[in-house]
């Protein structure tokens, strides 16, 4: 291969996996067990996000049962548990020693463009300066969260105030004195207001719009029912709204301390001020006074409604299946929402700090071919794209609800190394023709 971008030094691997964590080293299982000549290409070291993007007391929200990757499961003690951080990194750190992967470390890939004959050019910096890889195909195995989401007037809050990305935040005592202004209800937003509230930390929620889910109900893990009745086996096409199932917010549930709802009218009870939707700076540069939409009823009543809807399919399953489970009840609110304001004084609130937990958004700016859509996501049909050669693996919905979590990805990382072996067949042919 010698097409146009390639370089005289380039080294020459059949596959480029990119991205060593867990779906890079599954897809690399597959190939290792066929004998595919590939390399893994990880920017730093093999499943450092779950380190590096943790907080403390950051528990699994699926059950350890779900932890399945080719040729390895979770085997512990607590399978309707749930691993804590340094378990789950444990756990994954010693997946790559069952099977020898080719991984190389600290190596962060920094582009990708066809080669002009059927092939790729892979150009990365290592511990050793640039490197080229030639390859008939490439995996794009680096997940769908890059950057993280904050709004652009955060750069002129009020610099005595605090901002931490949620991707940094690690316990309440890394943040100053002071109330906690956590903005975003997601799974990463009402976890770490619960940390900071259980803490004694005085704590302002600002709501979303994601939705919630019952920990456990009819006696068994609200995950566990899903998984039997085949919701993380359903192809996105097939669920409402098809694809935009794509863009939708994961339910928010805790797995800390073996597991419970998180049941935010309950912390407002206990002293938690909830807001709707921060909309922006009231003031200037160096301004404190944030305007909020009057959304916590609306918020709370469209998250409960998700949470009933749920525990109404598992009572229409367990009545349809004929399961012996104990009987179920629709959740009842706790605490209703007075009057909404419209303002937030962080000052006179005494919030020292806020932590942005809105949410991340793709970067593909490295990959230097057309295979995106509109909004800078990889357009593709369960990881493979028009482009021949070129796949994707580990993105949030790629296939089913469960391809963004452990319980998912062994199923795609065996269907991705399908279409790269019949990719590589036709590459070979193309070469003996």
């Amino acid at each position: 291969m010698s097409g146009a971008g390639a370089s005289p030094a380039a080294r020459r691997t059949s596959v480029v996996v990119v991205g060593g964590g867990q779906a890079g080293l599954s897809v690399s299982w597959h190939l290792v067990r066929d004998g595919v000549d590939h390399v893994v290409l990880e920017a730093e070291t093999v499943g450092h996000e779950w380190a590096d993007r943790r907080w403390d007391s950051f528990t699994l929200v699926t059950p350890n049962w779900h932890c399945r990757l080719p040729g390895y499961a979770y085997d512990g003690p607590d399978p309707d548990g749930f691993m804590t951080r340094d378990e789950v990194v444990a756990w994954l750190g010693a997946y790559p020693a069952t099977f020898g992967p080719p991984v190389l470390e600290h190596t962060r890939v920094t582009g990708l463009v066809p080669s002009g004959d059927g092939g790729f050019v892979v150009t990365a910096g290592g511990p050793d300066g640039p490197a080229t890889w030639e390859a008939d195909h490439v995996v794009v195995a680096t997940g769908g969260y890059h950057l993280p989401i904050v709004p652009p007037w955060a750069a002129a809050l009020d610099p005595a105030v605090t901002q931490v990305l949620s991707g940094d935040y690690r316990h309440p005592g890394q943040l100053p004195d002071g109330d906690v202004l956590v903005v975003g209800s997601g799974q990463s937003g009402t976890q770490i207001a619960e940390d900071l509230h259980l803490a004694g930390r005085g704590v302002h929620l600002a709501l979303g719009d994601a939705p919630r889910v019952a920990r456990t109900y009819r006696g068994r893990d609200t995950m566990t029912w899903l998984a039997d009745m085949g919701l993380y086996d359903t192809p996105v096409a097939r669920y409402p709204g098809g694809l935009a199932a794509r863009e939708k917010t994961n339910h928010y549930v805790t797995g800390r301390d073996g597991g419970r709802d998180i049941d935010l009218r309950r912390f407002a009870a206990e002293g938690m001020h909830l807001t709707g939707r921060v909309d922006g700076l009231l003031d200037g540069p160096g301004g404190h006074r944030l305007g909020l939409s009057p959304t916590v009823r609306t918020a709370l009543d469209a998250a409960d409604a998700v949470y009933n809807s749920i525990c109404a399919d598992i009572d229409a399953y367990v009545e349809r299946a004929g399961v012996d489970a104990p009987p179920g009840s629709p959740y009842t609110p706790v605490w209703e929402p007075d009057d909404e304001t419209t303002e937030l004084d962080l000052a006179a609130a005494g919030v020292t700090s806020v932590v942005w937990a809105i949410g991340y958004r793709p970067d593909y700016r490295w990959v230097g071919a057309p295979v995106f859509d509109g909004g800078g996501r990889p357009a593709h049909d369960r990881g493979v794209t028009a482009l021949p050669g070129l796949s994707f693996l580990g993105l949030p919905w790629l296939h089913t609800w469960g391809s963004g979590r452990f319980l998912g990805i062994a199923a795609d990382a065996a269907h991705v190394a399908e279409h790269v072996r019949a990719d590589l067949a036709v590459a070979a042919d193309r070469l003996a023709g």
